[in-house]
């Protein structure tokens, strides 16, 4: 539908003409459970008296449009998503009353009923257009107004939105009507309405600029595992940082973090009343890394309050400028505010390794996307926008200073309080206090697409001293740009106890394709010479031959943990490119993970060498590595302190290394991980240590299926045993892991089914093309194809994009799969997202198909 396309010019015309001065919801959740009662009276100027306009209302059916009290006739005035408004007034007034529908997308207002007692939940997530599946909007962020909703529903539900709760107006026959207050001036797509059968806790922060109202809710069955004291901790401990840091009082009334189910994103910043994905109140044990994480997205919500609440982007261009602020600021906070000290580590680790796929893809584009119209918002919401964004934010604060930068931003609040802005005001007052010219900058970072390669070049004398250094900078042919980067260089060399420490340190400043270091002429060669040391950059580096040899038998001993993720990240850059051998990479693990001690480098580390494995070995070699990966992670789960995150990470990588259908042709692999599982669920082989909790069995039992040992009566027996809405997800993640074409027929049916809910589709899509499985698995190459025609209109654009994004058969990628994928490329008509997720699959065979090469070649 065109209409649901809103271009930036369009939205330009609008703003020009409109200001909005109110806008009132009345909101009846009364009336069913398929559709709700959705009542808008929008108050707006107009500049033009006379003129034309439209407002946006997505999939409703409308009864009544009424306009500066003249009505309007529904069935010509609402066509295609908008509601053509004519003659306007200098000052009008818009009723629409309409029947809205409930979602199970994630888009809109999302119902759902939790299967473990009936209770029915709902909440709203409007990011980035979807406010308009619920009331009657001008959907667009620089046409800010106030807003007061009235909701009726059930008496005994919970209500909340983004002004404090009032107390609710009993309507008899168990329904209230909550009349909330006026908000603050705020976007469509920042207002929320959450209503159930919600437990809430309440408390409040004391603050430097007063008393702020907590809440923490979520559903009745996850009472047990809301964290409550620990989640509270973490905001009152955010709140303080920030407030101090921006020095800009928080700008809303309250503050509500909502835990909810079956949600398409982690995360969403309304003002004043966070929701959040409910798995992040974990039922069963889980690493460091997860909590970490965990405190990383309520950092990242509550640094938007200001940062895209308080002051927004006009355009969706500057989306990445809202994401990336909140990106950087979560790790800042964490490190300085919260137990996660580390937390700079862990984003290299694993946040920044993101960013830095994402930008190796033929998909990337500069971090200030061009987005001229919602279409291009959606396909450009990745992690170009989050992590490469916060990346290059961390670059910048190297390059102007910390307290500089800080100083900028508190200009930037106070000049810009609950107005729209582009980068450019941003710039002016980081300008301002680094009395840096940053527009050059600006151009090299944020316009343009790629990542840099980094490596030292030197000579070496008689003695063993470089004669001359230097740092070649390179990029892709296809992003050319060379750009500058603040670097940290680290010289490390071994102690009397063996000990990796660094010697010494400096920093310069890379600028084109060489870059000479006279300082490091004369200086003794390191065992470890470390580029991009304190990780400012953001840039691929690349290890010397002496360095790479130093660490592939002693990483373990490098002290410093930031210095070891540079490193881990530096050699998985050169697997992926194809310059470090998958064997070589898989080594390395094995002989380095086992004393890693950052939370994120235990949980992905041992990931990447199960993809290297997986897809960038050598297949006639293959087995032999699986082998010695599953024989290897076993012994690290045996061999690690009993209860520790090691050992749970270990033990979830050996289920995980289980094969996916049982070679009967290599005997160690095929029955001797599948047996320990068997015992592992029965208790008759025992870890010290770990507990073989609900979600652990589940890993398990999917383990087993996939392999053939478990069927549909299996899989049935352990649902009976957790009849819980993770039960059924994890029951169909495991049903699509069945090596046999009739789970795949049936799991590729539901995954592409709207009626599917969003987190049991997600879970099928990420378990049911499996490697091992090629002959089940081959014919959904072209079933994928011909379902990139029409998925994003019949599943919506979130869920259909998960599906295309990790639904593609990569575990058959082959020469021929890529020939295909190029003839399909050159003559479809599939939508542009789907397009890109189909290069990308494609752009992923064919670095597979070149690592495995070069792990040929060992």
């Amino acid at each position: 539908m065109p209409g649901t396309n809103l271009t930036r010019d369009e939205a330009a015309t609008r703003a020009a003409l409109l200001d909005v001065t109110s806008y009132t919801i009345d909101l009846d959740l009364t009336t069913g459970d398929k559709t709700f009662a959705s009542t808008t009276t929008i108050t707006f100027t107009s500049r033009e008296v006379g003129a034309e306009t439209f407002a946006d209302l997505v999939g409703a059916t409308v009864n009544e449009i009424n306009l500066n009290g003249r009505d309007l006739d529904p069935f010509t005035s609402y066509v295609d998503s908008r509601i053509a408004l004519d003659d306007l007034q200098a000052e009008n007034t818009l009723v629409v009353r309409a029947d809205c529908t409930y979602s199970h997308t994630g888009e809109g207002l999302h119902r759902f009923v939790d299967p473990a007692d009936d209770r029915v939940y709902l909440y709203s997530q409007f990011e980035v257009p979807d406010a308009r599946r619920v009331f009657t909007t001008f959907e667009q962020p620089d046409l800010k107004s106030v807003f007061t909703f009235n909701v009726t529903a059930p008496s005994h539900w919970k209500v909340v939105s983004t002004a404090p709760t009032p107390e609710p107006e009993d309507l008899g026959e168990d329904k209230a009507l909550w009349r909330f207050p006026v908000t603050e001036r705020m976007s469509t797509y920042i207002t929320a309405v959450v209503a159930g059968e919600y437990h809430e806790v309440l408390d409040s922060y004391d603050g430097k600029f007063g008393t702020i109202p907590l809440g923490h809710y979520c559903r009745q069955s996850l009472v047990e595992h809301m964290d409550t004291d620990v989640l509270v901790e973490l905001t009152k401990q955010s709140f303080e940082f920030f407030e101090e840091k921006f020095d800009f009082p928080y700008p809303f009334h309250k503050y509500d973090q909502l835990y909810v189910p079956e949600y398409n994103m982690g995360a969403m910043e309304n003002a004043g009343c966070v929701t959040l994905r409910d798995e992040y109140l974990p039922r069963s044990r889980q690493p460091r890394s997860f909590y970490e994480f965990r405190a990383s997205v309520i950092t990242h919500e509550m640094a938007h309050m200001w940062f895209g609440d308080l002051v927004t982007m006009k355009w969706w261009d500057d989306l990445w400028l809202n994401e990336s602020f909140a990106e950087w600021a979560c790790y800042w906070c964490e490190a300085e505010a919260t137990e996660y000290t580390d937390a700079w580590t862990g984003f290299a680790n694993a946040r920044k390794q993101t960013g830095y796929r994402a930008d190796q893809l033929p998909s990337t584009h500069p971090i200030a996307a061009d987005n001229v119209d919602l279409h291009a918002v959606e396909v450009n919401f990745d992690m170009i926008t989050y992590a490469k964004g916060a990346s290059v934010l961390k670059q910048l604060v190297a390059w102007v200073g910390l307290d500089a930068f800080v100083e900028g931003i508190r200009d930037y609040f106070k000049q810009h309080a609950f107005g729209n802005t582009e980068f450019s005001d941003l710039l002016v007052s980081l300008e301002k206090a680094s009395g840096r010219e940053l527009d050059s900058w600006a151009q090299e970072w944020l316009q343009t697409a790629g990542v840099n390669t980094l490596a030292p070049v030197f000579e070496l004398g008689a003695d063993g001293s470089y004669t001359s250094f230097s740092i070649a900078q390179s990029a892709h042919p296809d992003w050319p740009t060379l750009r500058r980067h603040r670097l940290g260089i680290g010289l490390y060399d071994a102690d009397d106890s063996g000990t990796l420490t660094r010697r010494d340190y400096l920093e310069v400043d890379v600028e084109g394709a060489t870059t000479e270091v006279a300082a490091l002429v004369g200086t003794t060669q390191p065992a470890l010479l470390l580029l991009n040391d304190q990780d400012h950059a953001y840039a691929k580096i690349r290890l010397d031959e002496r360095s790479l040899a130093t660490v592939i038998d002693g990483l373990a001993k490098v002290e410093d943990s930031l210095a070891r993720a540079l490193v881990w990240g530096a050699a998985w850059d050169m697997t992926r490119d194809a310059e470090m051998s998958s064997t070589d990479w898989v080594r390395l693990v094995l002989a380095n993970i086992g004393s890693e001690t950052d939370a994120w480098g235990v949980t992905r580390i041992p990931m990447m060498a199960a993809t290297a494995i997986a897809r960038y070995s050598d297949p006639a070699h293959r087995a032999e590595l699986s082998d010695e990966w599953e024989q290897g992670i076993r012994q690290l789960m045996l061999d690690a302190e009993p209860g520790s995150d090691q050992q749970l990470t270990f033990a979830r990588c050996f289920i995980g290394s289980a094969p996916s259908n049982a070679r009967q042709d290599h005997m160690p692999r095929s029955t001797g991980a599948l047996d320990d599982l068997e015992r592992m669920l029965d208790g008759s082989f025992a870890v010290e240590g770990l507990a073989v909790d609900q979600d652990l069995r589940w890993a398990i039992v999917a383990a087993l299926a996939a392999s053939g040992r478990y069927d549909d009566a299996d899989i049935d027996a352990e649902l009976a045993r957790d009849n819980t809405i993770e039960g059924k997800e994890k029951a169909a993640r495991a049903r699509v892991a069945q090596p046999t074409a009739e789970a795949k027929e049936a799991g590729w049916k539901a995954i592409l089914d709207p009626a599917t809910p969003n987190e049991t589709s997600s879970q099928m899509v990420l378990s049911i093309f499996r490697s091992e499985q090629d002959e089940m698995v081959a014919p959904y190459v072209e079933k994928y194809l011909e379902a990139a025609d029409t998925v994003i209109e019949t599943l919506g654009f979130h869920k259909a994009a998960h599906m295309l994004e990790y639904g593609f058969p990569l575990a058959v990628g082959s020469p021929e799969v890529v020939a295909r994928l190029d003839a399909w490329l050159a003559d479809n008509d599939a939508p542009t997202g789907a397009q890109r997720y189909v290069a990308e699959a494609r752009d992923d065979i064919a670095r597979a198909l070149a690592a495995q090469e070069r792990d040929a070649q060992r």
